[in-house]
């Protein structure tokens, strides 16, 4: 059985994991872990908020972005500002 946190459908899902994953030197994170329990410092957290804005296309808020801790949060976040931002 496939991972759905893996799953190929969702692209944007797959890249934010390797974008924490990179940023934050943490191999093997998943999609539901949490990645500051996984050894992410919080150093790191102004590259991947800077690198997930412009990837995505998104003005991501600061006490949005401090909740979501792993990275299928994070996908669900930016999904939800890429909804909003495609209505008129």
């Amino acid at each position: 059985m496939t991972d759905p946190g893996t799953d190929p459908k969702n692209e944007q899902l797959v890249c934010i994991v390797g974008i924490v994953s990179r940023i934050g030197d943490i191999a093997g994170i998943q999609p539901d872990q949490d990645f500051y329990e996984a050894g992410f410092v919080s150093v790191n957290a102004l590259p991947l908020l800077m690198e997930l804005e412009d990837r995505f296309g998104v003005s991501i808020p600061d006490d949005r972005y401090i909740n979501a801790r792993t990275p299928r949060a994070l996908d669900e976040l930016v999904a939800s500002l890429q909804q909003t931002s495609l209505r008129p």
